[in-house]
């Protein structure tokens, strides 16, 4: 989408919350309105940098020349500096708009979890991590975040809502991500190592990754009723923690099956009963896993989302905002509803 183009911004404007200046003004992003009439018109400045390949200055220059603020470069800086919180609302807004109630297999939601690394200019590894949660049938996103490199993927960075059934890849594969879910009344199903999460059978031994190896077909599935220990708070020794300390115990179901090539076997594991989603359904589900992988390069290779101007605060977060932002308001436009418009957009009273 070109946030700067004349013709699409009116269509834009019927897409963003009805609060969006209340908003900047709560979370600071628009103290006051010098060079910027209202938020509305600093949104627009906002996007044009996060998806053009305009620098602040080119920014400023097309800005002027439009019409549409007369902001210095350095000001349009301190204006991004403060506008990530109020992105990050706006995105929230924007992404929960009009959410199909779309159920999936055995009633559930379908969700699907994962996260991916940027870096910026120099820089030799990651930087930023934005962690997504989207619906896997149609790709829409549906919640983001963005972390520095330190924090890690968790089903516990998104949320989630009872009658949620999240698919995810094995680095969210550990107890605490897996019981977040648990809590939020959500199930899971996610590809584990099971050398490195703790599971145990009935009798409290600890699965053999060997002899339930073993036990797998060289065709077709089986699956392993298996219990999963929460761990005690963490310490800042990260020591193994002793099986008496367990909080609390959680039932969960393992699937594995044998690849037709290769001699290593696929381990999935979920917490939704067996009388709602048998072995079958729990792999065939895993795949659909892929779908956020899909949304992530169409971002990285249609929006240069992988190409960061700066590496730093307050430039990277709020161009990542500014970006994720644009492509969900495109998502917004070329969406077809269940019930199909002919005019293409959304309608306001008054």
């Amino acid at each position: 989408m070109d946030a700067v183009h004349e013709d699409l911004w009116p269509y834009v404007l019927t897409l963003l919350p009805t609060d969006v200046e209340a908003q900047a003004r709560a979370t600071g992003a628009l103290r006051r309105a010098r060079g910027v009439a209202n938020a509305v018109t600093l949104l627009r400045l906002v996007l044009a940098y996060g998806v053009s390949r305009l620098s602040l200055k080119g920014v400023v220059a097309w800005a002027a020349g439009a019409g549409v603020s007369t902001l210095s470069a350095p000001a349009l800086y301190y204006r991004l500096r403060d506008s990530a919180p109020w992105l990050s609302a706006v995105l929230a807004a924007v992404l929960s708009r009009d959410l199909p109630p779309v159920t999936g297999p055995a009633g559930y939601r379908l969700r699907a979890l994962d996260a991916t690394s940027l870096s910026g200019p120099g820089a030799t590894g990651t930087d930023w991590r934005v962690h997504a949660l989207a619906d896997p049938t149609t790709g829409r996103l549906i919640a983001v975040e963005v972390t520095d490199r330190f924090q890690g993927e968790s089903f516990a960075r998104v949320p989630l809502q009872s009658g949620d059934l999240v698919l995810a890849d094995r680095g969210y594969a550990h107890a605490r991500g897996i019981l977040a879910a648990v809590r939020a009344q959500a199930d899971v199903v996610v590809r584990i190592n099971p050398e490195t999460i703790r599971l145990y059978d009935a009798a409290g031994h600890r699965a053999q990754t060997a002899a339930l190896a073993a036990q797998v077909p060289a065709v077709g599935p089986v699956e392993f009723a298996l219990w999963l220990p929460e761990p005690p708070a963490p310490t800042a020794s990260r020591k193994s923690w002793p099986l008496a300390h367990a909080r609390s115990w959680t039932r969960v179901w393992v699937a594995a099956i044998r690849p037709r090539t290769g001699d290593h076997i696929v381990w999935v594991l979920t917490t939704a009963p067996a009388d709602r989603v048998d072995t079958a359904l729990v792999l065939e589900l895993y795949r659909l896993r892929w779908q956020i992988e899909l949304r992530f390069k169409r971002l990285k290779s249609l929006l240069d989302f992988g190409e960061l101007p700066a590496r730093t605060e307050p430039l990277a977060r709020s161009w990542i905002l500014a970006r994720l932002l644009a492509a969900a308001l495109i998502d917004q436009l070329v969406h077809v509803e269940p019930a199909f418009s002919p005019w293409g957009y959304g309608l306001r009273a008054g």
